[in-house]
């Protein structure tokens, strides 16, 4: 977290924190007119964007309160008791943000799956195909209720599903820690 932070006199640290963490909960950030005395609209976008990752960053990676002490560590003693205060306050409540932001990217649910591997030998075109096709059968819940899909690939469709899904891991992974 820059030193920045230490621009703004100590008395308004603890309401500035909390609009913070209400701007990452969903409510509004802190407003930059509100600060525009105290930084300048590049430095405003420094604090806000550290403090914001900071606070993301300590709940989404379920840092303890020794490690999330050390990542302030350069900070005056009075904003790290003030960030410490609102994170230990708080922390359940971002945490329950930051997973409604995971899941807000889909409502669809995996519910059970089901594969059969086939090895298609002709078809009306070709007299000796002998290429292998996976049939995929996927019962998905959305909005309470199961749908069914299938899908049938061949190899190439298949791994281009697999390295979507490695992909899409990777992405709600990292978006538990760095939502916005």
């Amino acid at each position: 977290m820059p030193r920045l932070l230490e621009k703004l006199p100590a008395e308004r640290a603890l309401e500035f924190l909390h609009k913070v963490i209400d701007g990452i909960c969903g409510r509004a950030y802190p407003r930059y007119q509100d600060y525009g005395n105290v930084w300048s609209l590049s430095e405003w976008m420094e604090v806000l964007g550290e403090t914001v990752r900071y606070f993301k960053t300590a709940v989404g990676k379920n840092m303890s309160d020794e490690e999330a002490a050390q990542q302030i560590v350069e900070l005056n003693s009075d904003y790290q008791e003030a960030i410490t205060k609102c994170l230990k306050g708080r922390k359940e409540e971002i945490r329950n943000a930051l997973v409604e932001n995971v899941h807000a990217i889909s409502s669809a649910q995996l519910q059970d799956f089901d594969w059969q591997l086939k090895l298609a030998l002709s078809s009306d075109k070709i007299s000796m195909l002998q290429m292998p096709l996976l049939n995929l059968d996927l019962d998905v819940r959305e909005n309470g209720e199961i749908k069914p899909i299938s899908i049938e690939m061949n190899k190439e469709e298949l791994q281009n599903l697999i390295n979507a899904l490695e992909a899409a891991n990777k992405v709600t992974s990292t978006d538990i820690i760095f939502c916005s």
